[in-house]
């Protein structure tokens, strides 16, 4: 039996880019709780942290890393707010409709 647990492992580049078309409700929702997972991490690398839990979590994968870090990289300082609106939408002040 292997000693470290499989989620553990780094994550594979292959799997970074999605396979299709992305709903709009995927997409908020994977920028929606990668911004909440390195809200509560507080990673000193939000990249690898970032990296790492888009390797671990299955819905997420079905949108690629990058269009959830280009997402990220917008998100306003102070306050609460939510991405909506899919790959062309944007931040919106407000907590997000469902988690």
């Amino acid at each position: 039996m292997p000693q470290e647990r499989p989620f553990l492992t780094d994550p594979a580049s292959e799997g970074t880019r999605g396979s299709g078309p992305v709903p709009d409700a995927l997409f908020d929702l994977a920028v929606n709780r990668a911004a909440a997972a390195l809200r509560g991490l507080r990673p000193a690398r939000p990249e690898s942290a970032l990296a790492a839990w888009h390797a671990r979590t299955r819905f997420a994968r079905r949108v690629p890393l990058d269009a959830v870090q280009a997402a990220l990289s917008g998100q306003p300082q102070g306050g609460e707010w939510h991405w909506a609106g899919g790959p062309a939408g944007g931040w919106q002040p407000g907590r997000a409709p469902f988690p």
